[in-house]
């Protein structure tokens, strides 16, 4: 194979050093690597940082291009080099789209860890609607409940997570989520069904984190106190407040992401920073909405006004 990837070099510069790769892996899989060099393996070649993570499994690796572990908690960029590793990915962090060399090294790394990752850790478990939905049912006889819990390898504490469209139940650390999602407190198995309710209510107050919906995409229901009894109070799209609070939107595309950073922000220089901008100009701007909304947002009760307003237009546009 070298000898191959020798004389093939000499014709093609890519082809030769893809066929390199391709021996390289070829040789970790035979002597069965462990995840840590097949990713070192992925930084050296392409020279630069690799990672690869499964939040279902909780592995977390990351190689620099000098062979050195240094796990970051960054997120990854959305423009990286990646592929899918079974339920992990990999990362090469370098923006682009991969060239022939890099496209190799990222398809036979993800199939070395992939085969890895099923002889070590087992086969991830597999999504089961049926018995996340069991789990969190309160009518369900208790033992039928703990079956489900078996079937899913959940142990306590656990915890519910609602997403727009899905039930799900975890127990250890939160998993990356694809977008709102309510978090419900962790519970024991038998105590899911509470924790479920609270996570639906967390979902109605999760954002989409746009311009026309800012705030947090991931609510915990722990952390909403007092806040989630405006749940129980049905839609609110009348009430002067949230009137206002659209009629103030409608001005400018900017107006509702000024007015919730500087509702959750501790000073309007902290707002200001977060934003982007200058102090005058957030001054400006909150003045502005000031004018439009009918009420000083910079009091105390202003901002809570603000901030109760904000909390009841989010509720009504998630019933």
């Amino acid at each position: 194979m070298k000898d191959l990837a020798v004389r093939l070099a000499a014709l093609d510069a890519d082809a030769g050093a893809a066929l390199r790769v391709i021996a390289y892996f070829d040789s970790l899989v035979e002597s069965r690597a462990g995840l840590q060099s097949i990713v070192r393996g992925a930084a050296v070649l392409a020279d630069c940082p690799a990672r690869l993570s499964d939040d279902e499994r909780r592995v977390r690796i990351r190689v620099t291009a000098a062979g050195v572990n240094a796990w970051r908690d960054d997120p990854p960029a959305p423009d990286w080099m990646t592929t899918a590793a079974g339920t992990a990915t990999l990362w090469l962090e370098r923006a682009g789209s991969p060239g022939p060399v890099e496209a190799m090294i990222l398809e036979r790394a993800a199939g070395a860890a992939r085969a890895v990752l099923d002889r070590t850790r087992g086969r991830a478990p597999a999504a089961d609607p049926a018995s996340a939905e069991l789990i969190v049912d309160a009518s369900a006889p208790a033992e039928v409940r703990r079956q489900a819990a078996r079937r899913l390898g959940l142990t306590d504490p656990a915890y519910a997570i609602a997403l727009p469209a899905e039930t799900r139940v975890r127990s250890g650390p939160l998993p990356k989520l694809p977008g709102r999602a309510g978090i419900g407190p962790a519970a024991p198995i038998l105590g899911l069904p509470a924790s479920w309710a609270a996570a639906k209510v967390a979902l109605r107050f999760a954002a989409e984190g746009t311009d026309e919906d800012p705030g947090p995409r991931v609510v915990h229901a722990e952390e909403l106190g007092a806040l989630a009894l405006l749940a129980e109070l049905g839609d609110q799209s009348d009430a002067p407040d949230v009137k206002a609070l659209d009629h103030t939107a409608a001005a400018a595309p900017w107006m509702l992401t000024t007015l919730h950073t500087m509702a959750a922000s501790i000073s309007l220089r902290a707002a200001a920073t977060t934003l982007r901008l200058h102090h005058s100009t957030l001054q400006d701007r909150i003045t502005h909405a000031e004018h439009l909304l009918g009420w000083n947002v910079r009091t105390p009760q202003g901002r809570l006004r603000l901030q109760l307003a904000l909390a009841l237009r989010r509720l009504h546009r998630h019933p």
